[in-house]
């Protein structure tokens, strides 16, 4: 070992101009990397900023669409998965910002981020502590808390079943051997195992948030319960069957008003034994929109015919707001006022002028505007003063319309478009202009075609309806959820409520359980 260490003690050092050699290699190395490093940070920055600068435009671009005026108007379903759709991509967006800047947070648009809302007060609150491991600081003196701070988050957890024990106590006497014993509590499904609470959220789901039965089997699935969908279809149909004495009462308290709406829709329905749809009819009738009746009832029918509507309305005679369809003439022909809907006439100028930028169309978009724009005026007052403001302030702008439509028919010739929007104004004048001298009468049937859209919106998920009696149930219960809704009611407390009290209630008193009238039970 000593031997090795000889020769290399004895290796001549390095000399100064080796040693300058070596350290302008190392340093030209040294600049070389720190030279690449830079180009690679300053790739790195033009990146970021290319990356900043394609987010920082796609958000303002999702908030133009969320935010922004549109000239043509969503329906209230359409625009709320729109809205869905464009908060998913502002969220994700955003989240790719706030990554490629770190923690500092990107400026904030004035007047399109709210304020985050503060947790309902009623909800329980479940508390998870966190406390430092060590009290004791580095230099052996303990700490003392001086506050703390609280931060919420929401959390969820799926839907909980629980079982009702019910215990009948059995009574006996020993002498006369009888036996006493508390008489079974009424319930819509006799012997069944729903309670009044698990049958209105079968019926909420499926016609009010438009659930299929085989989804809700997945969910109560999820939950541990299995109810097969043929359960809850027997369900529902006991329900329909039980609840329909309410609807017949409903419908009476509707056509016991002087106005009533009318309007229809198509629904697919199953053909027996071909595994096709036909089309049938869904018709809404709603309590006039000025009268103090807040209810709507659903008639569902194999077609169109008609004779149906005849049959539904029967002796009843008063004004009825509809569109220009032709199976309401019989019924006008029998003594029933026929009230137009201004919004279909305005409707044909929209379409004429969207195809063709037609300024006649723009003229009598403007017009009708004017009387729409009165019309939200007078919403709020009382019968004679909306009449007064009616005749002195409207009237003269309808007879402006009217004269000017006749002006411009004269230039036009037959057949065209716009002879045709201009046609379907003119010959159906009086009752477009009816509600002028009528306060009860609204300017459109617009309040009538929002109780439509429920079965909209229900027809994309379930499809089409099985049989004809599938849906008059479905018309039937609808009907209850839907006039719910309008007098301001929980569809599933008043639901819930109702098939509870239904099997004791006497007949005379059902009218208590109908939406209008309905007060929760204590």
């Amino acid at each position: 070992m000593l031997r090795t260490l000889v020769p290399m003690l004895a290796d001549p050092p390095i000399s100064a101009k080796e040693l300058a050699a070596m350290q302008a290699a190392g340093l030209g190395e040294l600049g070389a990397k720190l030279l690449r490093r830079i180009e690679h940070d300053r790739q790195e920055i033009d990146r970021r900023d290319a990356k900043l600068e394609k987010l920082s435009f796609e958000i303002a671009q999702l908030r133009r669409l969320k935010f922004g005026k549109k000239s043509e108007q969503l329906d209230a379903e359409q625009r709320a998965l729109f809205d869905e759709a464009l908060d998913a991509d502002i969220a994700a967006a955003e989240a790719q910002l706030q990554e490629l800047l770190g923690k500092k947070k990107p400026p904030a648009t004035p007047g399109e981020r709210p304020k985050r809302a503060a947790l309902p007060a009623k909800l329980p609150r479940i508390e998870r502590h966190h406390e430092p491991e060590n009290t004791t600081c580095a230099c052996g003196c303990a700490l003392q808390r001086i506050g703390q701070d609280v931060s919420e988050k929401l959390d969820y957890s799926p839907g909980v079943f629980t079982v009702e024990r019910h215990i009948r106590g059995k009574w006996a006497c020993a002498q006369c051997r009888t036996l006493t014993q508390a008489p079974v509590p009424a319930q819509i499904i006799d012997k069944g195992i729903p309670t009044s609470g698990l049958l209105a959220q079968v019926l909420v789901a499926k016609y009010a948030d438009h659930l299929p039965l085989y989804r809700q089997e997945a969910i109560f699935g999820r939950a541990g319960v299995a109810l097969p969908r043929s359960t809850l279809g027997a369900w529902i149909g006991i329900c329909g069957l039980r609840l329909q004495p309410l609807v017949d009462a409903l419908k009476a308290h509707i056509l016991a008003c002087p106005v009533v709406h009318a309007d229809e829709t198509p629904v697919a329905m199953l053909s027996p034994g071909s595994g096709k749809t036909h089309r049938a009819y869904l018709w809404a009738y709603a309590a006039g929109a000025f009268e103090p009746l807040r209810a709507v009832v659903y008639d569902f029918t194999e077609s169109r015919a008609g004779e149906h509507a005849r049959a539904f309305l029967g002796d009843w005679r008063g004004s009825l707001v509809c569109d220009d369809y032709t199976g309401y003439k019989a019924s006008f022909a029998l003594g029933v006022t026929e009230a137009g809907c201004m919004a279909h006439a305005r409707r044909k100028f929209v379409e004429l002028h969207e195809a063709n930028k037609s300024a006649i169309a723009a003229a009598a978009i403007d017009l009708i505007g004017q009387l729409y724009g009165i019309e939200r005026e007078v919403k709020l007052l009382s019968a004679p003063q909306r009449l007064h403001e009616r005749r002195t302030r409207a009237a003269p702008i309808a007879k402006a319309l009217h004269d000017w439509l006749l002006a411009q028919r004269g230039k036009i010739t037959d057949g065209t478009a716009t002879a045709k929007a201009i046609d379907y104004s003119l010959k159906r004048w009086a009752a477009l202009t009816r509600y002028l001298d009528d306060p009860a009468l609204p300017i459109d049937n617009n309040h009538d075609e929002q109780q439509v859209r429920p079965w909209a919106t229900g027809r994309k998920n379930w499809l089409f309806a099985g049989t004809l009696l599938a849906g008059q149930r479905a018309a039937a219960i609808m009907s209850l959820i839907q006039s719910a809704k309008l007098n301001g009611h929980d569809p599933y407390a008043y639901l819930k409520d109702v098939l509870q009290r239904l099997p004791t209630q006497r007949a005379c008193d059902i009218g208590e359980l109908l939406p209008h009238q309905w007060v929760p039970a204590i």
